[in-house]
């Protein structure tokens, strides 16, 4: 039983033994004790002041008296105006420590258990490379699905790949108009990056059409209609449509470029997917629930022949569902994978990373559902997260000023090296051992420094602010980590704790921060979002580095205290390693 329900069931016996009132310990009420009082649970005894008789100050006293005469657990309590504030006992702390030294699956949860639940993420457009933007989404998704299947769920990491549409075919005209043939192998370029330099060339181009256009009479808007290039994009999109061969081919040919490219990117970044879906294969879905609404009254039909759903009810707005000549919106699509998802998975819960600026749709799309009384529709869930910016400023995709996910990976690896180098933490390593470590700190500052900040937050990311060994950064805690397991190699200890002798105040603050890890797992697969097992994280890092600037570890005298605090310290770094696992950081053993 945690001790927070324990507790809760003796002030629950302390009020029926005191003043012999029957209270339910579920709705007892318990606090974490502020940090400038003395103690690790608050009770506020207001509320049962109609039953003691008594002052605020005379009730918490009793209560405090008979909870410390009960149990060992706790040690002592002082009552601030009407707040009992208990203290857990160190013999507590010893035999939590005994109990959790050993578990090899410490802070997993079952709250999963018999969950299917399927997040998908990254999501990219098949024109261009992943950028700094794709890169805090993969890394949400991936560190979200990671969080859950250790809290007992069983997880589906899926991508929806948007493959098809006039954006593919304007890097494919560009190519086809500019390329010279040009392949990933006579440039020496990622398949991804020379697509994408078509899609910025098509821009380009297309710019100088629209200007040229606009001085020969037209208004912007007319120019843009008119421009060559963009008529001939549609063109290639009809093509496509009509499954055209050489626009087909053209198609597969420059889309497995881009794979190619998007796999060696995942690759480094750490992430990968269980079910890969294609939007040239689900873009027609959604027609078949469109009909089953129109039966059920859910949609209603213009006189033009389009299909229109009235959801100001659920203070939205009407939405089209199917145009008038039949063919499909985003929503329609949205709807029928959704269906196709759940047919495949059978699915609890499904959850999408994306950006805030879809907000609105992921509203229309749960309504949409729900009107249509399909089982899955609760379960769906937009795991919304805010832009990132700059310190120069917004990315701009068409116009190939966004931040390149492949090059900021090797700047942050550059950028590792030049800091470890300046710091003269190479030694003893080979050539090999520090380009893997460099990549190790490298990729532990961008994903520690993204996943740190509440999705739900813009943020500003810094490159030289993340890369750093002092504050709350992925190299402070790595080093933090290395530091224990430094520690534990310069020394045998017996994985044995001995809960008869008392605990320094130093331990019991590092155990109790140990002791939230549980907790926070949880609250992290509740609210889908791992800047709690982050920050966590950071608080672990430093409550460890309290106790080693406050008391010796090797150098303790007491062999007994010894080895239950090099207990605690290897608790510490499983811990480390396990939450920060959670985030997809890798921790080394040496840095």
């Amino acid at each position: 039983m945690k001790i927070e329900d324990a507790l809760k069931k003796l002030i629950a016996k302390g009020i029926s033994t005191l003043y012999l009132e029957a209270v339910n310990d579920e709705t007892i009420k318990l606090e974490n004790t502020s940090k400038d009082f003395e103690g690790d649970f608050t009770f506020v005894v207001f509320p049962i002041l109609k039953l003691s008789k008594q002052s605020p100050q005379n009730t918490a006293t009793a209560l405090g008296t008979f909870i410390c005469e009960q149990s060992n657990d706790f040690e002592s309590f002082n009552v601030i105006s009407g707040f009992l504030n208990l203290k857990l006992s160190r013999s507590y702390w010893s035999n939590w420590l005994q109990e959790n030294n050993d578990k090899v699956d410490f802070g997993s949860a079952k709250i999963g258990k018999g969950k299917k639940v399927m997040v998908e993420y990254s999501s990219p457009n098949t024109n261009k490379p992943l950028h700094l933007g794709h890169v805090r989404n993969n890394l949400l998704g991936y560190s979200v699905s990671q969080i859950l299947k250790f809290a007992g769920y069983e997880v589906i990491k899926a991508n929806l790949i948007n493959d098809r549409g006039i954006h593919i075919c304007k890097s494919m005209l560009a190519w086809q108009l500019y390329g010279n043939n040009e392949t990933p192998q006579s440039s020496n370029l990622k398949g991804d990056h020379l697509v994408g330099k078509y899609y910025v060339l098509f821009d380009q181009k297309y710019r100088l059409e629209v200007s040229a256009l606009i001085a020969d009479g037209l208004t912007e808007s007319e120019a843009k209609k008119e421009a060559p290039l963009i008529k001939k994009a549609q063109e290639m999109l009809l093509k496509w449509e009509a499954n055209d061969k050489d626009t087909l081919s053209l198609w597969q040919t420059m889309n497995q470029w881009v794979y190619d490219g998007f796999e060696i990117t995942y690759k480094r970044m750490g992430v990968d997917f269980d079910k890969t879906y294609y939007e040239s294969q689900t873009y027609l879905l959604g027609k078949d629930s469109i009909e089953e609404g129109l039966q059920k009254n859910v949609f209603e039909k213009e006189a033009d022949g389009s299909v229109w759903i009235d959801l100001t009810a659920e203070g939205l707005d009407r939405k089209i569902v199917l145009r008038a000549d039949g063919t499909s919106v985003y929503i329609t699509q949205d709807i029928g994978t959704a269906q196709l998802k759940y047919d495949e998975t059978q699915m609890d819960k499904s959850v999408y990373v994306v950006g805030n600026e879809q907000d609105y749709h992921f509203k229309v799309l749960q309504c949409i559902l729900k009107r249509l009384e399909k089982p899955y529709a609760d379960g769906v869930y937009h795991l919304s997260y805010g832009m990132v910016d700059l310190p120069t400023g917004k990315m701009k995709s068409r116009e190939g000023t966004v931040v390149d996910a492949d090059e900021l990976m090797q700047d942050m690896h550059n950028t590792a090296k030049k800091i470890t180098e300046e710091l003269g933490k190479t030694e003893g390593f080979t050539d090999l051992e520090l380009s893997n470590l460099y990549e190790v700190i490298a990729m532990g500052a961008l994903k520690y420094f993204l996943l740190k900040v509440d999705p739900v937050k813009r943020m500003m990311f810094n490159p030289e602010e993340s890369i750093d060994f002092h504050g709350n950064t992925g190299p402070f805690i790595q080093y933090t980590h290395t530091r224990i397991r430094a520690i534990l190699r310069s020394i045998s200890f017996q994985p044995i704790v001995d809960t008869s002798v008392e605990l320094h105040a130093a331990d019991i603050d590092l155990l109790k921060t140990l002791s939230w890890f549980p907790d926070k797992v949880v609250v992290a697969a509740n609210e889908f979002n791992p800047s709690i097992i982050a920050n966590y994280m950071f608080e672990l890092a430093k409550s460890f580095n309290r106790l080693y600037h406050e008391v010796s570890i090797l150098g303790e005298t007491n062999n007994t205290l010894k080895q239950n605090r090099l207990a605690i310290c290897a608790l510490t770094a499983n811990t480390l390693k396990q939450g920060m696992q959670l985030l997809g950081i890798s921790l080394p053993e040496r840095m």
